[in-house]
């Protein structure tokens, strides 16, 4: 059975609103939670400012151990956790704890290979000044990488619209469950292409924006 579009569309929006807030909201608690993980990696490092082996030995098994499971796996692995903090696994509240897992750990690895590249002469001469390590993090470390930072989680905001999609196929809301629902299991092809299409342009659209900030902070 075809959809009628004169009455689809508004679901069509509503499940754009329901993408766009998933993507958003894992954004920003995974930019906080990987942005702290990858600090206290970079900083725990052998000969860094905080070294401390365990500290660092234990976010590595956490991070690779974490980082390789593929997402729809996550998603299931983790369902007894999500039910229990969010009370349910359908909707797109309960797909943002999921997705805010697999991204935090992402992002860290991202902030840490990012801060690596730092010239270490410089968080020298921040020592060498007298400046505290919480001063060097903020003053050193974040300004020097912010840049490269930008792109990176660029690159994990696109990754977050497909994790949605991928969410929304097994109840997570969405552009992924009109896809799921109304294209694929009704084998309605204009509605698959209709929605791969949107989630296309949010990609396109989240990777010039990102660009254009990645820029704009390289250049000062």
């Amino acid at each position: 059975m075809k959809v009628d579009w004169t009455t689809f569309w508004p679901k069509i929006v509503v499940a754009l609103g329901e993408t766009i807030s998933m993507v958003l909201l894992t954004l920003v608690i995974a930019s906080i939670v990987g942005l702290a993980v990858g600090l206290l990696f970079f900083v725990t490092r052998e000969g860094n400012i905080l070294e401390n082996k365990i500290v660092f030995t234990i976010l590595n098994i956490l991070v690779n151990v974490i980082r390789p499971i593929p997402f729809i796996i996550l998603l299931v692995a983790v369902s007894p956790m999500t039910r229990a903090l969010v009370g349910t696994t359908v909707g797109t509240a309960a797909a943002v704890f999921p997705m805010s897992i697999a991204a935090s750990f992402a992002i860290a690895r991202v902030v840490e290979n990012n801060l690596v590249s730092i010239d270490p002469g410089v968080i020298e001469a921040a020592q060498a000044m007298g400046a505290s390590p919480t001063k060097i993090v903020f003053t050193v470390l974040i300004p020097e990488a912010l840049g490269p930072l930008i792109l990176g989680l660029t690159f994990i905001t696109v990754a977050l619209i497909d994790f949605s999609a991928m969410a929304g196929t097994v109840g997570g809301g969405g552009l992924g469950a009109i896809a799921m629902s109304y294209g694929y299991q009704r084998f309605d092809t204009t509605v698959m292409v209709v929605t791969i299409v949107i989630l296309i342009i949010l990609a396109q659209g989240a990777q010039f924006v990102g660009n254009f900030l990645s820029r704009f902070f390289l250049r000062r």
